[in-house]
């Protein structure tokens, strides 16, 4: 008859599973969903699974645990508004890797109180688990005050690379030395070196590179999730926590080529270059009117529509969507481009557009779409800032120089829809509204989307 253990080990392999084949289907955007349910039945039976290891206690605090995460996040999941979801994501994955530092705390303290210690290798997994869980954890917590608006978006001071550079240094001194003696003083002081590192990296990180900085700390999670699985003898923590791990650092690694920054250089500098005086932007923001909107993409042959965060706020979406069928029956060929780092968070424009449903084949990626701008008769920029503003090829002195963009700047016409007349999340101007060929539509998204729907309906005689 099968064991319990051998029954526990199936169900991680089962679940391991599922979470590849979910993970998978995750990479096309007609998949996703089924891909995310998935991998959570697979999660589900690694942790019912679990309750079967034998020798396992507190069988009650872990249940209580379960419900009152599971409760207290399906109620925040469901409430949690779009343009929220960066900020979730980032305490999520920040949670993820207070867990894994919280299982390293655990161990090294159940050692130094006199247990029988594992080997060195194990031992050293704990404390690096715990090291780059615990930079994850108060990381992401920055992250989130930032994206929040609860924190301004860089902050520094004189010497503050070389400031960390020591805490980092201290950080690791102190595990070694947890590692070797299982003290608790240096297993203290180990970990208030590590929480404190993951603020100290995060604070001088501007908004341009918070969509990396998100992908980065997802990876560190991943990474201490399996370092941690490996002290705990757990393949399920392994197998997950290294697809996370993976997984992020590709990620990663594409965000960081879409802004053409190293991630060395969004950890330790300022985004963008020269310390000069930026360039200054000659002419003036030129105003529109709906009606006239309307009737220039009425009979446009090609129009491109760039979203960005400000649609998510506005919460424009499904009006967007509706303007872009009233001109496709009139035969104007419609296409949407996603800039990689739109919004606050990978892949946030596309989740807007499919909610609204939006199809897929008219979502074009930036490498795609840039070289057909110039054939563009109307571009239509709604809340996107940063990612068309053309002074990040121009001009050396810019925070953003050097970030590959949207060449909205080419397009024969750009309507930008704008509330004001305030920078982006980097801060700063953008040249694209002072451009002889845009004209700005001043108002809320959403209002503006509904106002050219029936400019539209009105040159089709109310249809």
């Amino acid at each position: 008859m099968m064991s319990a253990l051998t029954l526990v080990k199936l169900s991680y392999f089962v679940a391991a599973t599922l979470f590849l084949l979910g993970l998978q289907r995750m990479a096309s955007p007609r998949t996703a969903r089924s891909g995310i349910q998935w991998a959570g039945v697979g999660m589900l039976i690694a942790t019912i699974a679990t309750f079967f290891l034998p020798g396992l206690h507190n069988i009650g605090l872990m249940v209580a645990a379960i419900v009152i995460g599971v409760g207290l996040n399906w109620v925040w999941g469901k409430k949690v508004a779009i343009t929220d979801m960066p900020q979730m994501v980032a305490l999520f994955n920040g949670m993820g890797g207070g867990s894994a530092a919280a299982i390293g705390a655990v161990e090294l303290v159940r050692y130094s109180a006199g247990e029988p210690a594992p080997s060195t290798f194990t031992l050293s997994l704990a404390v690096i688990g715990a090291l780059i869980g615990a930079v994850s954890l108060t990381g992401s917590v920055i992250a989130w005050a930032k994206l929040d608006g609860r924190m301004d978006k860089r902050y520094t001071f004189p010497g503050q690379q070389w400031f960390n550079a020591l805490v980092s240094l201290a950080a690791i001194a102190c595990g070694v030395m947890a590692l070797t003696t299982l003290a608790m003083p240096w297993i203290v002081a180990f970990f208030v070196l590590s929480l404190a590192l993951g603020v100290l990296m995060t604070l001088p990180i501007g908004g341009a590179d918070m969509p990396v900085v998100i992908s980065l700390y997802n990876a560190f999670t991943g990474l201490a999730v399996a370092f941690e699985g490996y002290v705990l003898g757990n393949e399920a923590l392994i197998i997950a926590g290294t697809m996370v791990g993976a997984a992020g650092m590709l990620l990663t690694r594409l965000m960081a080529k879409a802004m053409n920054r190293k991630i060395s250089n969004v950890l330790f500098s300022n985004f963008g270059g020269g310390g000069a005086a930026m360039q200054e932007i000659g002419g003036s923001m030129k105003p529109i009117e709906a009606a006239d909107v309307a009737a220039m993409m009425a009979y446009a042959e090609r129009v491109v529509i760039v979203p960005g965060y400000g649609l998510a706020v506005a919460q424009a979406q499904h009006k967007i969507w509706e303007l872009t069928q009233k001109l496709m029956e009139r035969g104007v060929k419609v296409k949407f481009a996603i800039h990689p780092v739109a919004g606050r968070m990978p892949g946030h424009m596309n989740v807007l557009l499919a909610e609204a449903g939006v199809p897929y084949d008219l979502i074009a990626d930036m490498d795609d779409i840039n070289p057909e701008f110039a054939n563009t008769d109307v571009s239509l920029v709604i809340g996107a800032n940063d990612v068309v503003n053309p002074v990040a090829k121009t001009d050396p002195a810019s925070p953003i120089y050097g970030m590959p963009i949207l060449d909205v700047v080419n397009s024969k016409n750009t309507i930008v829809i704008k509330r004001g007349k305030g920078t982006g999340f980097a801060g700063i101007e953008n040249a694209l509204f002072y451009a002889d060929n845009t004209r700005m539509l001043y108002g809320d998204g959403s209002e503006m989307a509904n106002a050219l729907v029936s400019e539209l309906k009105a040159l089709d005689g109310g249809h």
